[in-house]
């Protein structure tokens, strides 16, 4: 692993949890967003009832519309905790986060567990899926 690949990855990583965060009038850019994966990048969450499964724009849309319409307010979401591993071009990180705000008028705190796995190519690092976990 180099120094400059592992920069990358942590400066991608800060993007992704940065786009989420509506404090102070923050808006989400969507373009911005998009362009942090590979065109056919999928985003699953596990969950007591089953599991979800997205593409990003499946993804994105909701979460925009919940951080811009009013319903929640003062989010944002940070990592706690992470390790990277990367092997030439491909890259796999574990992430522990912990996200707040103010959901619908009520206080909203919670965090989980993210596996992102990346890749690099001609664009620079792109993550190419998302799996979590909220705890």
């Amino acid at each position: 692993m180099t120094d400059k690949a592992l920069a990358n990855i942590e400066e991608l990583i800060a993007a992704f949890y940065g786009a989420f965060d509506n404090r102070a009038s923050r808006h989400l850019k969507i373009p911005e967003l998009v362009a942090m994966f590979t065109p056919r990048a999928r985003i699953t969450r596990t969950t007591p009832n089953g599991v979800d499964e997205w593409t990003v724009d499946e993804f994105v849309s909701p979460r925009a519309t919940l951080l811009t319409d009013g319903s929640l307010e003062d989010f944002h979401e940070w990592e706690i905790e992470a390790k990277t591993l990367v092997s030439g071009n491909i890259a796999s990180r574990f992430s522990r986060y912990q996200k707040q705000g103010v959901l619908k008028g009520a206080p909203y705190t919670g965090g989980g567990v993210k596996f992102i796995q990346l890749c690099n190519g001609r664009e620079g690092w792109k993550i190419t899926s998302i799996l979590w976990e909220d705890a």
